[in-house]
């Protein structure tokens, strides 16, 4: 601390001659004199370490049955997003009661879209999940795939482990990407979803909730979102939580989460359902599974090429969401 603080005392002192040395009391001998003590204390300033670069990886939620065999669309966009030409996968199908089937299926798929190495991250249990060997696995990784199956197993094996903070700090400080389908996706906000019945989720308490990796906040994500026909899930998500967006997932489709901006690819649906305007609704005054009343809930149906921005709650037309791409290029050009 003693040492940052005289760093900035000598940069004031710095800017202070250099903005005094042409003042008409200063005689050009003057002037010399004070150019030379600022030389001086410019150089015998201590240097600041520059801050450690943290570059945040992608992040893909997937709403399940994605191609995996013909033109793989949305696993091409999930490995591009590494910026590396033969980059490292790793599938975790811990949440599949089939993993050796799944994992097989994931190999062939990313290796035919040009992944360099595809690992077969295989834990099964909390003990596998603070193992040095899966640890030194997520090291090398560009990319980390998620398999489907059951989230609450996901959340019981990694919750508090060390193979889960390796995962944050490789995503958050290194830039690995982390994609994930189906309980995959609804895994990674911080509150998820994993139960209740599509046909009569419009029911207080109907829905079961718990919490997620929280690889993101502000959001609740939904899977097999159309096909399932969970629209009343986020419904009721909305009427007790206002405050989170509900992103429903449909198979074949995506959502990237970059920043305060959610960009949505693959061939399906994204349905966004806003609650954070609700007029009203009856549920504070309801006992356990009543059924739930509420209005001035927004919807929105997204495809590829459409954005959401998060910061004013608002679509993004492909036009503007391609504005929003280029502004950080242009900043650092």
């Amino acid at each position: 601390m003693q040492r940052s603080n005289r760093a900035t005392r000598g940069c004031r002192v710095h800017h202070f001659l250099v903005n005094h040395t042409t003042t008409s009391w200063a005689s050009p001998a003057n002037q010399d004199k004070l150019m030379n003590m600022s030389a001086k204390v410019t150089k015998d300033a201590p240097e600041t370490a520059p801050a450690p670069r943290h570059i945040h990886g992608a992040l893909v939620a997937i709403g399940g049955a994605e191609d995996k065999t013909n033109e793989i669309g949305i696993l091409r966009h999930v490995l591009a997003l590494s910026g590396k030409p033969d980059p490292v996968v790793g599938v975790i199908t811990t949440a599949s009661s089939i993993p050796d089937d799944v994992f097989a299926a994931y190999d062939a798929a990313f290796r035919t879209i040009g992944a360099g190495e595809v690992l077969d991250v295989r834990v099964r249990d909390r003990r596998g999940a603070n193992t040095p060997q899966v640890i030194e696995m997520i090291e090398r990784l560009d990319v980390l795939f998620i398999s489907g199956g059951d989230q609450m197993r996901l959340t019981h094996v990694f919750g508090g482990s060390d193979v889960l903070d390796t995962i944050r700090r490789r995503h958050e400080e290194e830039g690995m990407v982390i994609a994930g389908t189906s309980a995959g996706a609804a895994c990674q906000s911080a509150t998820m979803v994993y139960g209740g019945a599509a046909d009569d989720s419009l029911r207080k308490g109907a829905v079961k909730m718990s919490a997620g990796f929280g690889f993101m906040d502000g959001v609740i994500i939904d899977t097999h979102f159309l096909e399932r026909g969970r629209f009343s899930r986020l419904m009721e998500v909305g009427a007790t939580n206002p405050e989170y967006l509900g992103v429903g997932l449909g198979e074949d489709a995506a959502a990237q989460f970059d920043g305060d901006v959610i960009r949505v690819f693959g061939p399906g649906h994204v349905i966004l359902v806003d609650s954070a305007d609700i007029s009203g609704s009856n549920v504070y005054d309801l006992a356990e599974g009543e059924a739930v009343a509420v209005s001035g809930v927004k919807m929105h149906a997204l495809v590829d090429g459409y954005g959401f921005s998060l910061t004013d709650r608002r679509v993004l037309g492909p036009d503007e969401l391609e504005a929003y791409s280029l502004e950080p290029r242009i900043a650092y050009t």
